[in-house]
């Protein structure tokens, strides 16, 4: 099996999609944080004048005139040995852990704490079956997880009665993500109501939810004017998500709204204020929007649509690092053409599997950069293989033809021809041509043409 390809940068990624019903089950991957939402605001910066990542490491001086400890007394007051654990300690088990954070959670009737603890006994499911696969996880795990669960259930259940609306909203999302169905089907009908019910509590990711369950009939029927209720209501609550699809739908006329330009650009750009790392996507609509411009309304900023891309970048967002990794590559959109960037940006994608960027970084790789990036046709093969393997029609060709002429992998011509049916089956011409009878002869003279190039532009590079 082909091994990842070594990114020339180990990057943190974290993906963002829109795609719901897998944020649910991010939701209940990453838990609920924060018991009220913290929106990161974002101030425009400008793009980096040196390669990723955007952090930087500051040193910092203290001043020694009032804060520094001159006398003896004051040393002592900094030796902590008196505090070592003795030589019986010993860190609880989890199981202890749990149990005594149980006995905890009964004498309380916070229900903050109860459902905290709910929370965590998902948590502590979630870690038994992160031991291995099914297969190696013994029945007394699988049962100890199962009990977990079901814990978990009856005691936000519980709670949610109590009108608890982050109860309400977690029960939501383990009956929206599956948790609770032995089938790990996602069952709406139970989730939907819980949503409604915590968004009547100004919860603004369950009002979000709850619209895009009307808008979608995920658990009931499909209703525009009432997705767009709880649309603008989440929106009022500061939610990027649901500000976001409010402008789009302005924007494009859609749920059953008349078509305002002007008012989907305000949602937009409140959005974009209010972006996090999941919610990234109105700073990359409002890019595209000042790259081209729209309609004398929006007019066009190449300055502001780069300092959007680099902002939702900055967030892990996919689609924008691929365009700042072309701008930076061809001299797009009034970018200084650097090499270092383009690979940084190209790499933030490809690590999301982005095929575009992967196929992309197979160019670099094929012809390589001085001091920077040698070239590597095990690298570029990888590469075109990850784009490949996403369904990209150029890469699939691409394939086949490092596998027919042996770059960066050994010669195997009936290999090749399976990925140049592949790319013909998408529509790629020159993978049709290529497997036209009369075509071989041609194809040939380009490999050939194709190889001098190749090498003449390494010569050129180094």
């Amino acid at each position: 099996m082909l091994k990842r390809p070594t990114s020339t940068q180990s990057i943190d990624i974290k993906r963002s999609t829109m795609d719901y019903p897998q944020q649910w089950n991010n939701d209940i991957k990453h838990k609920l944080e924060k018991r009220t939402s913290n929106r990161l605001s974002i101030s425009h910066i400008s793009p980096p004048s040196t390669p990723l990542p955007f952090h930087s490491a500051r040193n910092h001086s203290f001043s020694s005139s009032q804060n520094s400890l001159q006398s003896t007394a004051s040393d002592q007051l900094l030796d902590h040995s008196h505090l070592k654990p003795g030589q019986n300690a010993s860190l609880l088990s989890y199981s202890k852990t749990i149990n005594m954070y149980r006995e905890n959670a009964k004498k309380t009737n916070n229900m903050e704490i109860q459902c905290d603890f709910a929370i965590f006994l998902v948590e502590a499911a979630k870690r038994i079956s992160q031991k291995g696969t099914t297969d190696s996880i013994n029945q007394q795990d699988l049962k100890q997880q199962q009990a977990y669960i079901l814990e978990a259930e009856k005691s936000l259940k519980q709670v949610a009665m109590r009108g608890h609306s982050e109860s309400q909203y977690y029960l939501a999302n383990m009956y929206a993500a599956g948790l609770l169905n032995k089938t790990g089907k996602a069952d709406f009908d139970k989730a939907f109501p819980l949503f409604v019910q915590s968004a009547k509590h100004h919860h603004a990711d369950a009002a979000y939810r709850t619209a895009k369950c009307y808008e979608d009939g995920l658990g009931t029927r499909r209703d525009k004017s009432k997705a767009v209720q709880y649309y603008r209501k989440a929106a009022t609550l500061n939610h990027p998500g649901a500000m976001y699809r409010l402008g789009l739908a302005e924007m494009k006329g859609e749920l059953s709204l008349s078509r305002n330009i002007r008012d989907g650009h305000k949602w937009l750009k409140r959005s974009a204020e209010a972006a996090t790392s999941q919610y990234p996507h109105a700073l990359h609509e409002l890019a595209i929007l000042h790259e081209r411009g729209l309609e004398s309304i929006v007019f066009i900023d190449l300055k502001y649509s780069v300092n959007l891309y680099h902002e939702a970048a900055v967030l892990g967002y996919a689609p924008s690092a691929h365009r700042l990794g072309e701008c930076y590559e061809f001299g797009k959109l009034d970018c200084t053409s650097d090499p270092s960037l383009s690979i940084q940006y190209y790499s933030i994608a490809a690590e999301q599997n982005h095929p575009e960027s992967c196929f992309a970084l197979t160019a670099w790789y094929l012809v390589g950069i001085p001091e920077l990036l040698p070239p590597s046709d095990e690298q570029a093969y990888a590469w075109a293989m990850c784009a490949a393997q996403s369904g990209l029609p150029r890469a699939e060709y691409a394939i086949g033809y490092f596998t027919e002429m042996g770059i960066g992998t050994l010669k195997n011509d009936p290999e090749a021809m399976k990925w140049y049916e592949k790319a013909a089956q998408h529509g790629e011409k020159r993978a049709i041509q290529r497997l036209q009878p009369t075509g071989n002869v041609i194809q040939k003279k380009r490999q050939n043409i194709m190889v001098r190039a190749t090498s003449f532009l390494r010569k050129a590079s180094t």
